[in-house]
């Protein structure tokens, strides 16, 4: 689901460690996010566009994923996949990523690096 993706893209770039955080910043229940990461609610435009832009990644290709997420009919499902692999093939999804990461090693000091590094080897 790209939806918890999208969500924890959001909790690393703030390096939140709770959604109850990502909760305040949308403005919902912290019970919401929960429902988020279990399908039992999507996330809207404006807050996928907002995680986003506060992630570094692209707002489009977080609506694509979002409504590829929402819709239930599989055809129209499988059309939205068909869209966003299309963007993610140019590199897109790769770039943004890449965004947040050089952006969150900027923003720590030098021992939280090398944490940060001893984390992703393991």
């Amino acid at each position: 689901m790209y939806q918890s993706k999208l969500l924890d893209a959001y909790k690393q770039a703030q390096n939140y460690v709770q959604d109850k955080q990502i909760a305040h910043d949308l403005n919902v229940n912290p019970s919401r996010i929960c429902e988020m990461r279990k399908g039992k609610r999507y996330i809207s435009d404006s807050e996928a566009v907002f995680l986003a832009e506060n992630s570094g990644i692209d707002p489009e290709i977080a609506l694509l994923g979002c409504h590829a997420d929402r819709n239930e009919n599989p055809h129209i499902k499988q059309l939205w996949e068909t869209i966003a692999k299309k963007f993610n093939g140019h590199g897109l999804h790769l770039n943004s990523m890449a965004y947040v990461s050089l952006g969150t090693l900027a923003s720590m000091p030098l021992i939280e690096h090398l944490q940060y590094a001893l984390c992703i080897l393991c």
